[in-house]
């Protein structure tokens, strides 16, 4: 994405540190202050992109359907000729030239072009029931005109298909596209739009593409429905069946442009490759969307053995179909008992082009709609920022089904992903502030620069980290393909995972909540069902000076012995991390009773555990009975801070204890 991923240093970066004021040799924050206010950094857009919240606005000219029939010219099509009547068009060989302003309404079956060439002009083409077809040409080329307007009859089915090779009309020619315009190209209406993009593409802008109504069916074996300056859905019901990316907005020269907004409408995407990706913003205030890319999340970076996919990461036109409003139950997920994949296999730049026989093809478009060589099967992914406020979202992704090269802010909205890679991933700041977060499978879960947590209801199922602050080792496994960068450094350990509010559940194999850096716990409830392998924790923070700081909320986190870590001295908030004398099994409960037979934290975990990190703001000085299953043993709280863990990673190690 040429300049976009050289992003310049964000305000909102900035501010974060200025808040966390950390030093470049170590992690500073030791005092509950710090911590709150690392807690109430909020996210705004923008610091993360150009476009304007006017950009997303509809155009009462883009919703209006209305016309005049009396002052329209009306074009009766058959064959490769046309009956006209009025002025401003022309059939010539099965040609339909429309060349004046204007309003033309189009009916019947045409074997040959519409051509729409009219020096600034305004025209509406207004579809009543019409069905074109080219066969060696884009079947509706807008090639001259200010802006132009598709005006689907109510109960009316239309439908545009090119041929499967072009006669290109001179060398600097790059029309590609069944619906291929040179102008700001509008969709509304109710009636049916069907596309068949046989060359490459389906529906190419080269300015804005805008829908605010329709049933509009998409099959392309390259993109679906791209817009280089911006792609605006308001409304309408869109299918979307591509081989290579679904919905896209190409502009990557301009950071006011390029963006792609979603207010509203039923979207189902199933594409080779990216489902709905914009250069710069991605911003989704509505909708129903459902989004399949890559063969889905069966086609996973890493099999279920733990070893890597040495066939993912190379897409084709038979990686479509895989899987749409596939919900995917935890348990059925080939991570139970993965291990972290071995760090021998595929080399760093291994995407073969031939893997056992079958040929694959690199999901890069070669023609000027696509400056981005790189392959992926995203399901939502922008240049530089995304942001979700509503909507309604199934993913179900072979790549990440989030993904953003600068920040993400999710403040509403009820998404479920699966995917083969990460669920969320964000290359810098990550917020969540509500909404409704389902990852039912996921390398890493949620991964940000910083990630900080203020609201929502979150459930994550990892094979790695559940969340994953600056890195690890996602960016550390150098055989998975599909591993992700950030951009920054992330040596310094200057980072953090600040929780403030919400409610998050994770079943992670790997780190339950990991921050490179400060880990920070101010509010919300929190369950983790942590790693059953010794080699990684329920809870993981940075190396040095870092934190791991509670001063509200209420956790549980449980998970092996050997890599375990709990809060630390910096706490206000009492807290534990016991280690019992044997493992509880999946299904026991774990619960904690104070001296007057009052439980006050209790959660059933669904696999083995040992190690138990514990708080909430009932925990006080005293007598406690913490029971695992048929395991019953007592625990005398005398400091904020209490530790009976023995492994050298076993952080907090605080007050007194009894057996």
């Amino acid at each position: 994405m040429k300049e976009l991923r050289k992003y310049r240093t964000r305000a909102l970066a900035a501010a974060a540190a200025a808040v966390i004021s950390l030093s470049a040799s170590s992690c500073s924050l030791t005092d509950s202050k710090d911590a709150e206010e690392a807690a109430d950094t909020s996210g705004s857009s923008d610091s993360y992109t150009d476009v304007s919240s006017e950009a997303y606005e509809v155009d009462e000219e883009d919703l209006d359907t209305d016309y005049d029939e009396s002052e329209s010219t009306i074009i009766a099509l058959s064959g490769s000729s046309a009956e006209i009547s009025g002025s401003g068009a022309e059939c010539t060989d099965g040609t339909l030239t429309i060349s004046q302003a204007g309003t033309y309404i189009l009916s019947g079956s045409f074997e040959g072009k519409i051509v729409v060439d009219s020096d600034d002009s305004e025209i509406k083409l207004v579809l009543n029931g019409v069905s074109v077809t080219s066969s060696d040409y884009s079947a509706l080329l807008i090639d001259n005109a200010k802006k132009v307007t598709l005006t689907l009859n109510e109960g009316t089915e239309n439908s545009f298909a090119d041929g499967s090779s072009y006669t290109l009309e001179s060398d600097d020619d790059n029309t590609d596209a069944a619906i291929f315009s040179r102008a700001d190209l509008t969709i509304n209406g109710s009636g049916t739009l069907n596309v068949t993009g046989n060359y490459k593409h389906g529906i190419v802008g080269k300015d804005d593409v805008v829908i605010t109504g329709g049933v509009i069916n998409v099959t392309a074996v390259s993109g679906g429905i791209y817009g280089k300056d911006c792609v605006s859905i308001s409304d309408g019901t869109i299918t979307v069946s591509a081989g290579s990316n679904g919905i896209r907005a190409t502009n990557d020269e301009d950071t006011e442009k390029g963006y792609l907004s979603i207010l509203g409408g039923t979207i189902t995407v199933e594409a080779a490759g990216d489902g709905i990706e914009a250069e710069t913003t991605v911003h989704i205030e509505g909708g129903d969307i459902t989004v399949a890319t890559g063969g889905g999340s069966s086609n996973s970076s890493v099999n279920s053995d733990g070893s890597v996919n040495e066939d993912w990461g190379s897409w084709d036109q038979n990686d479509i179909g895989g899987g749409i409003g596939g919900g995917m139950d935890k348990n059925d997920i080939g991570g139970g008992d993965m291990e972290k994949p071995d760090k021998q296999g595929v080399s760093e730049s291994s995407t073969d082009a031939v893997v056992s026989g079958v040929s694959y093809v690199t999901v890069s478009d070669t023609t000027d709609n696509s400056s981005d060589s790189e392959t992926s099967a995203k399901g939502i992914k922008a240049g530089s920022y995304i942001e979700i406020t509503g909507g309604t979202f199934t993913i179900d992704s072979s790549d990440d089904s989030i993904h953003s090269n600068g920040g993400i802010s999710i403040s509403g909205g009820d998404i479920t992903a699966t995917s083969g890679d990460d669920g969320m991933h964000a290359d810098e700041d990550l917020f969540i502030t509500g909404g409704s977060i389902d990852i039912q499978q996921s390398y890493e879960g949620i991964e940000g620069l910083n990630i900080y947590v203020s609201d929502g209801e979150i459930s994550v199922v990892s094979s790695d980290d559940g969340f994953n602050a600056a890195g690890g080792s996602d960016t550390g496994s150098t055989d998975r393909m599909g591993r992700d960068g950030f951009s920054e450094d992330t040596s310094s350990a200057s980072y953090t995972l600040s929780i403030s509010g919400g409610t998050i559940y994770v079943d992670a194999d790997g780190d339950g909540l990991d921050s490179n850096g400060d880990l920070f716990v101010s509010g919300g409830t929190i369950y983790v069902s942590g790693p059953t392998n010794s080699g990684n924790g329920a809870l993981d923070y940075g190396d040095g000076n870092c934190t791991a700081q509670i001063t509200g909320g209420t956790i549980i986190a449980a998970g092996a012995v050997g890599m375990e870590e709990g809060f630390d001295d910096s706490s206000t908030q009492y807290n534990v991390l016991y280690d019992f004398a044997s493992s509880a099994s999946a299904g026991d409960e774990f619960t904690v009773t104070d001296s007057d037979g009052n439980v006050i934290l209790s959660y059933t975990f669904d696999k083995a555990y040992q190690s138990v990190v514990f708080s909430c703001p009932e925990l006080a000085e005293g007598t406690y009975t913490l029971t695992a299953g048929d395991m019953s043993e007592e625990l005398t709280i005398s400091s904020v801070t209490t530790s009976n863990a023995t492994s050298t990673m076993g952080g907090g190690i605080g007050g007194g204890m009894m057996r």
